[in-house]
């Protein structure tokens, strides 16, 4: 690689806390922690989205030190809300991104909840008549017929006895700032959550509850802020562990079900479909990738809950959801950690083991043009060491495009350190090759 002569600036737009969005207006949030009320709430309807925080910061490619997301107290809030929410989102506002804070303890009448799910579905198949279409030579009609496969038929019978089947796998977690969900891994107390259910607790213990109600003392073992998960340690040998699914077989488009303690309402089961997968979303810097989008509803609460297909198998962990400047409470669209991640951090927290992550060494913009711009080198990380300068602007990793620097934050995220991949950059307007090892990070 040689050196720029007068290198010009690039032409870049601040990458934001926020990833960008045509929707304006919506918000991407981690539900506000459901608060311990001083009466009653009537269950009817969510409360307000907290405002979206300043698009400020530039996008770090190896992460950052989680912060609570726009409108979110801690992880979850430590200081109580009155309403659950606070704020509303103006008009405008790009997206936020965050994640489902844990209702705190309260009486049954306020809704703020974690997520949790378990779906299933029976498939029967059928035929529908041909569908037909005539073409015309001369005097003579020729008909084409075409049969056509009815779509798969939901018995929602078996969709109440997946929902049963898992229920007893799914507990709630409670601390002094909030309450979630969290997904049992193993039968001698092995629990898998989102870090920011666990990150207010006190002492590094929290209380879990079962499904049938008893509660249990546990000790959190292990947290990891840049994927948002945690593993805690119940006090028993006599769970019910989950079955955990290849997520990497789900279809866009498959049923499922979520299962958690939405707004404090422990064993909840909402159903839905896999909307999208491989979602990236940027929250308060820390960038989480790789995620799958469900309509199934997700509220506050539900954090750390289960995500499961129809054979009643755990595909993911829901850890965010988007909501509506105008609108209050689930809109559709929600967020997990898919299983084969989820359980490969968790089972080195369970392990003790510090959890890894690939690292670049660089902050980045994006370039109005397309790409990623840099911004900044971090001294002797791998990115200088490969002769990167402040000024490139990648466009390809591996051969595979990159538009935006979120792109680039989520492709060196799907690495692991130690991984070797080729940069295409562009210098001086000169399209240039290089080689970088990534080092590691915590």
């Amino acid at each position: 690689m040689t050196e720029p002569q007068n290198m010009p600036e690039p032409s870049t737009r601040p990458q934001s806390n926020e990833p960008a969005s045509t929707d304006s207006g919506a918000a991407w949030q981690r539900p506000a922690a459901d608060a311990q009320p001083a009466a009653a709430v009537p269950v009817t309807a969510a409360q307000p989205v907290p405002a979206a925080e300043p698009v400020t910061a530039q996008q770090p490619v190896y992460g950052s030190q989680p912060q609570p997301a726009a409108g979110y107290q801690a992880y979850p809030a430590a200081t109580p809300l009155s309403g659950g929410y606070d704020g509303t989102v103006p008009p405008g506002t790009p997206p936020a991104w965050a994640m489902p804070a844990a209702p705190k303890p309260r009486p049954f009448g306020k809704i703020l909840a974690g997520v949790a799910a378990a779906a299933i579905l029976s498939i029967s198949s059928g035929l529908v008549g041909g569908v037909v279409g005539a073409n015309f030579f001369g005097d003579k009609d020729v008909v084409n017929t075409t049969t056509v496969q009815a779509a798969p038929a939901i018995d929602r019978t078996s969709l109440a006895s997946i929902a049963a089947a898992v229920q007893p796998s799914v507990v709630s977690i409670k601390t002094e700032g909030g309450e979630g969900s969290g997904v049992v891994m193993t039968a001698d107390g092995y629990i898998v959550t989102n870090n920011h259910v666990v990150a207010s607790a006190r002492g590094k213990t929290v209380t879990v509850v079962l499904s049938d109600g008893s509660k249990i003392n546990a000790t959190i073992v292990g947290t990891d802020p840049r994927s948002d998960l945690a593993v805690v340690k119940a006090e028993s040998t006599k769970l019910t562990p989950a079955k955990f699914a290849d997520s990497s077989a789900i279809l866009v488009g498959d049923t499922v079900l979520a299962i958690g303690s939405p707004l404090g309402l422990e064993g909840s089961v909402t159903e839905g479909i896999i909307s999208a997968k491989d979602r990236n979303i940027t929250i308060s810097g820390t960038t989480m990738t790789g995620l799958l989008q469900t309509d199934a509803a997700i509220n506050p609460g539900n954090s750390g809950g289960a995500l499961v297909n129809t054979k009643g198998e755990v595909v993911g962990i829901n850890s965010a959801i988007a909501t509506n400047g105008g609108s209050e409470g689930n809109i559709g669209v929600g967020f997990a950690i898919p299983s084969d991640k989820a359980k490969a951090i968790a089972d080195q927290l369970q392990k003790g083991e510090k959890v890894s992550h690939a690292f670049l060494g660089v902050k980045v913009t994006t370039d109005e043009k397309g790409g990623a711009v840099i911004s900044e080198l971090t001294g002797g990380g791998p990115a200088e060491k490969a002769g990167l300068k402040v000024g490139d602007i990648v466009t390809k990793i591996d051969g595979k495009p990159i538009v935006d620097s979120e792109a680039l934050v989520a492709s060196i995220q799907g690495h692991k350190s130690g991984d070797q991949i080729q940069l295409t950059i562009t210098r001086d307007g000169a399209p240039l090759t290089a080689t970088v090892t990534l080092g590691v990070t915590s």
